[in-house]
């Protein structure tokens, strides 16, 4: 099997398991009366995919869940998840690299709570008020203990994962190399 096809379904795979466990989520009734809050459970496998493989990866298999999460569900709220989403990657994706792939707990924290910034910065543009900042630190508190626990599952999976699945330098596709 070539390099780049071994890749694609690599993330294939990590982007049905974030689908799988979105799905799974969805169904799971919160006890907390602030809509918005969850466990964000689908986002151990970003964070594995960011350490294990390259952004643009788990960028790529983040979106693709998170509009296919959005189709499956049929939740009407992918404005809300794709500004939290692509918010709290960017926030990752910039710790991962400082801090060079270490404090998982940390970088999903701050990945929890930027998600957070970025649903309520959704709703004041979808609902044109700014009176949803009053959720802001129940979702922020909720975001901090949150990350933690996902950022501790993400750095304990990759611990266990058979090391046959991280790509050898050798085997990461060039930056030029093209995917058909």
């Amino acid at each position: 099997m070539s390099k780049s096809i071994k890749h694609l379904v690599m993330l294939a795979l990590f982007t049905t398991m974030a689908l799988t466990i979105f799905v799974v989520e969805a169904q799971i009734p919160v006890p907390v009366p602030i809509p918005g809050v969850k466990l964000g459970l689908a986002n151990v496998i970003t964070l594995i995919v960011l350490v294990v493989y390259r952004p643009r990866d788990a960028f790529a298999v983040l979106v693709l869940r998170i509009l296919l999460g959005s189709i499956f569900t049929g939740t009407p709220v992918l404005l809300y998840s794709l500004t939290g989403g692509i918010l709290c990657f960017l926030g990752m994706a910039l710790l991962c690299k400082l801090l060079q792939k270490k404090h998982l707990w940390f970088i999903s924290i701050v990945g929890a709570v930027l998600h957070n910034v970025g649903q309520i910065l959704a709703a004041i543009a979808a609902m044109q008020s700014v009176q949803v900042i009053a959720y802001f630190p129940f979702l922020l508190v909720a975001g901090c203990i949150t990350g933690f626990f996902t950022g501790i599952a993400a750095d304990r999976v990759i611990h266990f994962l058979p090391k046959s699945i991280f790509p050898k330098p050798a085997e990461k596709p060039a930056k030029n190399e093209k995917h058909s």
